[in-house]
């Protein structure tokens, strides 16, 4: 997730404001900045801790926050195995710590531009008929900001979240994208439950598929123009062609890989 123009962005000290546990492996960490900057939902931030010894370790992290005027940022760490920062902010972080930032980073992965543009602007800019997120674990992150930039900035575009987990102890942001589908219409929500039954009825209990992909797109009731597919190498691979079996083309699919 390193951009390859990161040198030009200057790194920065922030304050850890407040750290909460969202799942049993992920915590949100909410990040004061010294430097506010604007982002766009979908990018990201490199995150740089160095030891008394002068040993340093980086971490590239997506932005959950709404893309808003604020000097706090999200970012959602799930702990990984021999992670050296996701460790650190597991085990060690605290609220008051100084850590090193730079960002915002990325110009790929990224909400579309038209989706939240002025009437006048999107007249001139290429149509948002609806957008599909497909995600698993900590690759809600860069997703979640996009659903909460659509809240503030384009709700009317029909968007479909379609996110994997082991169990529903597992769903990331879960109390916000529940109450999200009850107050907004054209916002769907699917759970792809793996490793124990789903508690509701309009949930799946496998591994996402075309024929699942094809159903969320079905509740849209049109093609999404936008499919953004957020996850481990491994899951990417499986929804993308889950995608592609359920008829969207390559050329609307943009993904982002984490390792592992």
């Amino acid at each position: 997730m390193t951009e390859g123009g990161a040198q030009a962005v200057p790194w920065q000290s922030c304050t850890i404001e407040d750290i909460v546990q969202q799942t049993p492996s992920i915590k949100s960490v909410f990040l004061r900045l010294r430097e506010p900057f604007a982002h766009i939902a979908g990018q990201h931030v490199d995150v740089r801790l160095t030891a008394p010894d002068g040993y340093s370790a980086m971490r590239s992290y997506s932005i959950a926050s709404a893309t808003i005027s604020s000097p706090i940022i999200e970012l959602a760490i799930e702990r990984l195995p021999d992670g050296e920062v996701s460790s650190f902010f597991h085990d060690v972080a605290a609220v008051g710590d100084e850590i090193e930032l730079r960002g915002p980073l990325g110009g790929h992965f990224l909400w579309p531009a038209s989706a939240s543009a002025s009437a006048s602007a999107s007249a001139r800019a290429p149509a948002v008929d609806a957008v599909l997120l497909i995600g698993a674990g900590s690759g809600l992150v860069p997703l979640m900001a996009m659903i909460r930039q659509r809240r503030t900035q384009s709700p009317a575009v029909p968007t479909a979240l379609l996110l994997s987990a082991r169990t529903a102890k597992d769903v990331l942001f879960s109390e916000e994208l529940h109450a999200t589908e009850i107050s907004d219409a054209a916002f769907v929500l699917a759970l792809a439950i793996t490793r124990e039954d789903p508690i509701r009825a309009s949930d799946f209990g496998r591994r996402i598929d075309g024929a699942m992909v094809q159903d969320i797109v079905a509740q849209l009731h049109r093609k999404p123009s936008h499919v953004f597919v957020c996850g481990s190498n491994g899951f990417v691979n499986i929804a993308t062609e889950g995608a592609l079996l359920a008829g969207l083309d390559a050329s609307v699919i943009k993904t982002e890989r984490y390792g592992g």
